[in-house]
């Protein structure tokens, strides 16, 4: 095959624009947390200032601080100016205050409704989906660096329980139906009521559901373990009984929010249960797809397998989580999202093209060319919702984007939008048919769905439950591990992803030369293999502090507070002078 210039051909070129905008953005945060960290460190040494300056007050200045306690203490009585004689009111001006005429100069504004009240056994709920997502996010990615580390050591083990082949799928199908779908479920517990302004329909379905989802994936981890599956394509290992319980547990959560929204008191059904509850729908009608059994059969299962694998994660995860994020950024911003008619126009046309382009990954092959061009067709209609999307939301942080510095929920949001943006065009990058013919069948597949699964789904998800689960319990995390959560997982997922795409890049194009044996592009991926170790490490080091920051928010936890007033001063003198002479 004739040598052709890389940087010439449009899928590259989107490639890696699409890789700067990230590195970019995660340099201008970086400088952002610097300045913060900076800050924080020049107050603590004032703090200590403070607090040796406490120690040495003398008696004067103690005395003054009291004087001024007092001072600042001092209230009236609020009857100088009134005097204790009855009022005279022969006009009627104050005597009649309480009577209402029926000619007003001012039209009386309707009162705006209370925040709905979240009832403890509907908290209680929502706090075990997201318990029980966090045990399986730590499950799934125990196994996936266990799995990793393999590519670098093979022989660590020599069991066939433990064997790669059976591990892979145990790791992505644990993450996918146990860890997202479990957060994604319990979120929606919250945010459905609050948009309908009507309690939950049933919140025993919602622990039915809990239940079969957790049975689905035990047995589905251990049949998979034992060598049991379904054999049909990835993710959809699973099978066909397995899968059946997770598709009843979506059925009878379905039916609980369709009830819920049913009741609703607001005439509009909010953008965000339009995503939450097609997202459900398409799940089942995908599920039905991929394991009908009378599809499964010679090229008809490979188009089944292209339709199942890109509508799980496209119509199942990305939908869903839209819809979470069309109601929490306006929450967080506290304002309205920048055009609901963006969020409807991107609804509608990642439904029209979003369902075509499960084939783009068999371009080449033996199904029907003209199929393989409805799915790269399919694949470039998605820059419109794309575009739409990430818009609505980068338009939405307009004017509060000083917010960002002060929060440590908004970081998480704004990295899931920035890889929604550049995960997503990536996908569309990878459909042309020269970028597919160097790709295809190699690492950058994996690393693309990284980007995507992990890059947009998780941190969209932790950034959700960092807002939810301190309103449910009243507790906060600590911020130095939310941080280190986020930097860990940002900086692991870049180390696991660009060495990847790199290595990748260099062996297909091995490939199409065709000069070099097979072996040699495997002895090729070595170093960015051991990158994916690395970066992997990384990302589930960041699990393990995500772990425990949700178990500091469903645990008590204690303020501490730097004095300002005289009084608090004055606390804080005498509790130091005591600690002194206890010591």
């Amino acid at each position: 095959m004739e040598p052709k210039n890389l940087f010439s051909e449009s899928g590259i070129i989107i490639t890696l624009l699409l890789i700067a905008i990230p590195i970019i953005v995660a340099s201008i945060l970086v400088i952002i947390k610097a300045k913060k960290v900076l800050k924080n460190f020049l107050k603590k040494k004032e703090l200590e200032k403070f607090n040796e300056y406490i120690k040495n007050l003398s008696p004067e200045e103690v005395q003054k601080l009291e004087l001024r306690k007092k001072q600042l203490e001092f209230s009236l009585s609020n009857n100088e100016l009134a005097g204790d004689t009855t009022p005279i009111d022969a006009k009627g001006l104050i005597d009649n205050v309480r009577e209402a005429s029926s000619l007003r100069f001012i039209e009386q504004k309707k009162k705006s409704q209370a925040r709905p009240y979240i009832e403890p056994d509907l908290t209680k709920l929502i706090l075990w989906y997201l318990g029980c997502a966090t045990f399986w996010l730590l499950f799934g990615t125990t196994v996936g660096e266990y799995v990793g580390i393999k590519f670098v050591a093979p022989d660590v083990d020599h069991y066939s329980w433990l064997s790669f082949g059976r591990l892979r799928p145990v790791h992505t199908n644990a993450v996918f139906w146990g860890w997202a779908s479990l957060a994604m479920l319990g979120l929606a517990y919250y945010v459905i009521p609050r948009v309908s302004n009507v309690p939950i329909a049933s919140i025993k379905t919602g622990y039915r559901t809990l239940i079969l989802v957790n049975a689905s994936v035990i047995l589905g981890s251990l049949f998979l373990m034992a060598g049991i599956n379904n054999g049909g394509g990835e993710y959809r290992e699973y099978i066909w009984p397995v899968m059946a319980l997770f598709g009843i547990a979506v059925i009878i959560s379905l039916r609980n929010f369709y009830k819920t929204i049913a009741k609703r008191t607001t005439k509009e059904i909010y953008v965000s249960n339009w995503y939450i509850i097609s997202a459900m729908m398409f799940l089942l009608v995908i599920a039905v797809i991929a394991y009908w059994p009378s599809w499964q059969n010679g090229l008809g299962e490979t188009i089944i397998q292209g339709y199942y694998m890109h509508q799980g994660v496209g119509m199942w995860f990305m939908l869903f989580n839209l819809g979470l994020m069309y109601y929490f950024l306006p929450q967080q911003l506290n304002k309205p999202i920048y055009s609901y008619s963006l969020g409807i126009l991107a609804f509608w046309i990642q439904i029209l093209f979003y369902t075509l382009i499960g084939t783009h990954h068999f371009i080449f092959s033996a199904i029907p060319w003209w199929l393989q061009t409805v799915a790269i067709v399919g694949s470039a209609g998605m820059v419109i919702p794309v575009v739409a999307g990430t818009t609505n939301f980068l338009m939405t942080f307009k004017g509060s984007w000083h917010k960002l510095s002060g929060s440590y929920t908004l970081p998480f949001y704004l990295i899931g939008i920035i890889f929604y943006f550049t995960g997503s065009l990536q996908g569309t990058a990878e459909a042309f048919k020269f970028t597919n013919l160097i790709w295809h069948f190699t690492d950058f597949t994996v690393a693309h769905s990284h980007l995507t699964m992990y890059g947009i789904i998780c941190f969209m998800l932790w950034g959700f439950i960092y807002t939810v689960v301190p309103r449910l319990t009243g507790n906060e995390p600590p911020q130095i591990t939310v941080g280190a959560h986020f930097w860990l997982a940002l900086i692991g997922l870049l180390f696991y992803t660009f060495p990847l795409m790199y290595g990748s890049t260099l062996r297909g194009l091995m490939w199409m030369e065709g000069t070099k044996s097979f072996i040699e592009s495997v002895e090729l991926m070595a170093p960015y293999w051991l990158w994916r170790a690395i970066g992997g490490s990384l990302m589930w080091l960041s699990h393990i502090l995500f772990a425990y920051n949700f178990y500091v928010m469903v645990k008590k936890k204690e303020e501490i507070e730097i004095p300002s007033s005289p009084k608090d001063i004055l606390n804080a003198k005498v509790a130091l002078d005591n600690q002194e002479v206890t010591n």
